[in-house]
């Protein structure tokens, strides 16, 4: 009697497996399409035209004067003496509001770290400043807070003088008379509760059972600040700065608003400078290689940001 056996199952081809792999994989990424597409559209067609448009000599008071120059407004961008103070304006500008951001967001995160009453009402008020619109809080400085005639600084200062018997206190005129650290102010006020909520999220991400050993073992406050806290908030400190970095260098609002680059080109950065040849002197051309430039520096900066945000994603899962 004979037996019948079933046939030996064969395997699935190489050349079918990854068919199907890569049938699935697109069917998985397909509903990202539409979305891909419309981030192509918006943000990857404008800066290839804005490259298209710096390598051109392009001013639109002289229209038959347009003509292909390549790398020439890159050289001029780089050469240029308005360009430079606008750039060595740009550095001051954002490394003094992220440095100074950073201490002042560190020092509130510690305060709103420990238990008291009102903590809540408290985290509200001081985020505040972060939702207020950039030319809403450049205008509310300039106005209700440097303005000479009716600004809170003045008004203040005369009320101290008044109490020691003066009739009026001295009227400063603070935009004229500090540019930089008026645009700086304003702009720190903003940023600062940006740190703060970065820097207080890495505080409560610190493990209770190291600080608990810290002070069994009778360390103090400042010691274990100094070699805790400060090493674990390390990381959040480099992600606030490169965050800060990247979104302070554009800054256009506050500039524009509060002194317009005076007096002198003073506060002049690059955003404000690349408006100025853009709509000023109708240089389409040298206005996109600054543009251009901007962009560029920026993607160094994000990819450094972006890093340091992986790294604080594989620090976490590691735990």
């Amino acid at each position: 009697m004979t037996t019948l056996t079933a046939p030996p199952k064969t395997a699935p081809s190489p050349s079918r497996s990854r068919t199907s792999t890569a049938a699935g994989s697109w069917k998985r990424r397909l509903p990202l399409l539409p979305a891909l597409v419309f981030t192509i559209v918006v943000t990857q067609l404008p800066f290839v035209a804005t490259l298209v448009i710096s390598t051109l000599q392009w001013n639109i008071l002289k229209p038959g004067e347009r003509h292909f120059v390549g790398l020439s407004n890159f050289r001029f961008v780089f050469t240029d003496e308005r360009l430079r103070t606008a750039v060595l304006n740009t550095v001051v500008l954002t490394a003094s509001v992220v440095i100074i951001s950073v201490v002042l967001g560190l020092g509130l995160a510690m305060l709103l770290d420990r238990r008291f009453a009102g903590r809540g009402l408290a985290r509200t008020m001081l985020i505040a400043p972060f939702l207020v619109m950039p030319v809403a809080a450049a205008l509310l400085w300039k106005h209700a807070i440097y303005n000479p005639d009716y600004g809170l600084l003045n008004g203040t200062l005369n009320a101290v003088w008044r109490l020691f018997g003066a009739a009026n206190g001295p009227t400063v005129d603070w935009v004229s008379s500090y540019p930089m650290p008026a645009v700086v102010i304003s702009l720190v006020w903003q940023w600062t509760p940006f740190m703060m909520l970065i820097l207080l999220a890495g505080l409560q991400a610190q493990p209770g059972d190291v600080l608990e050993a810290a002070r069994m073992d009778g360390a103090s406050a400042t010691q274990t600040f100094r070699h805790i806290t400060l090493p674990h908030l390390r990381q959040y400190i480099e992600l606030g700065v490169l965050l800060g970095t990247i979104y302070v260098v554009q800054t256009f609002d506050a500039v524009y608003t509060i002194t317009q680059g005076g007096p002198g080109s003073q506060t002049t950065n690059l955003p404000y400078e690349i408006y100025l040849t853009m709509f000023r002197k109708y240089e389409y051309g040298q206005a996109a290689a600054a543009g251009v430039v901007v962009v560029l520096g920026s993607i160094v900066i994000a990819t450094f940001a972006l890093r340091t945000i992986a790294s604080l994603f594989r620090e976490e899962v590691s735990r």
